[in-house]
């Protein structure tokens, strides 16, 4: 979807089409989740502060988020889809990837699939989309943000090698801007300085990642799209107005995430072993601290009890911006884990 938060925003209120706006907070901690193309003319990102967002166009509208509502959106969109295929997997609210190699509707053409998928969309929910239209799932990717926004862009396996080759390396999905400048200081600057790399050049300077890297450039991505797929974690963070100093005042505000966090937990009918306490400084350095437990836990207390030793396992080293609570290692579709759990909560504490 097209800037989707935003693009909802100015759906739902026409009093903002055409105009800058973003969906997120105003303030000094303020993050922006979504900048229309208005606003994107000014430089203004998605995971931008407020405050410079406000810096860059002191006349941009501030439009506090709706989740609920892009949730239905999404919903609308996604049955749109399954009338095509039973193979979507959903990435977030706004982008999912189709396999449409058998489709419903006997179409050979992915090409003209797309086409008609994103006329119905537009039609039928109001928004635009966008499509990549290729034979794996990262060329797609790549070449959705080509003809952006409201177009699509297809790829035929014949011409992937020679698109990667010319590609900047900073386009590549899942290159960020430190692995883009760490690059650019080895000589790669696009996909055929990276193709001339050897394996085991990229594995010493990049690890593991470093064979990703060098079959991706090959074309060689052969990750099947996975419908409904499995939730790993539940989480939950908040950034404070003002660096926090005390673990006292920390943990009134661990107290409310972890009222929302036994809410997710609850409304997603499972539980977890592994909790993470997520400590960012006012330096944006980050510190994680864990601990598994012998069995699953989802009620408020027994999350915040142990987040509570967790934050007073060491002392904290500098004033703290914000503070996070996941929940991991979940019993998902186990019933074995499942009687666990009911075993668990008997506990009396």
């Amino acid at each position: 979807m097209d800037a989707f938060y935003a693009s909802v925003e100015q759906m739902d209120n026409p009093e903002l089409i055409g105009k800058p706006v973003v969906v997120g907070g105003s303030g000094e901690r303020g993050v922006i989740s979504a900048a229309s193309y208005e606003a994107r003319k000014f430089g203004i990102r998605s995971a931008m502060s407020g405050f410079l967002a406000r810096k860059k166009c002191n006349h941009l509208i501030f439009v506090k988020p709706r989740f609920a509502r892009y949730s239905e959106i999404s919903k609308q969109i996604q049955a749109i889809f399954l009338d095509y295929t039973d193979l979507v997997e959903p990435l977030s609210l706004d982008e999912a990837y189709l396999d449409v190699t058998n489709n419903k509707k006997l179409n050979p053409s992915a090409t003209l699939l797309a086409k008609e998928i994103r006329k119905r969309i537009y039609k039928e929910v109001g928004l635009t989309a966008s499509a990549g239209i290729s034979s794996s799932k990262f060329i797609a990717k790549i070449a959705s943000d080509i003809n952006k926004p409201n177009g699509q862009k297809t790829i035929p396996p014949e011409k992937i090698i020679l698109f990667l080759e010319k590609l900047p390396i900073e386009k590549f999905y899942g290159i960020g801007k430190v692995t883009t400048a760490k690059m650019y200081n080895l000589g790669i600057f696009n996909g055929l300085d990276l193709k001339t790399k050897s394996k085991e050049f990229l594995i010493k300077h990049f690890n593991k990642s470093g064979f990703y890297y060098y079959n991706i450039v090959r074309g060689i991505h052969n990750n099947q799209v996975i419908p409904n797929r499995i939730r790993k974690s539940i989480a939950a963070e908040h950034t404070f107005q003002k660096n926090l100093t005390s673990e006292v005042f920390i943990l009134e505000q661990l107290d409310k995430i972890a009222d929302e966090i036994e809410k997710r937990l609850k409304k997603s009918k499972v539980a977890g072993k592994t909790i993470t306490l997520k400590i960012k400084y006012s330096d944006f350095t980050q510190q994680t601290r864990s601990k598994t437990l012998a069995l699953y836990i989802k009620e408020k207390a027994l999350v915040l009890e142990t987040v509570k030793d967790l934050l007073y396992q060491e002392k904290i080293k500098d004033s703290v911006r914000l503070v996070g609570i996941s929940v991991t290692n979940l019993n998902i579709n186990t019933k074995k884990k499942e009687k666990i759990v009911a075993l668990q909560l008997k506990f009396d504490f």
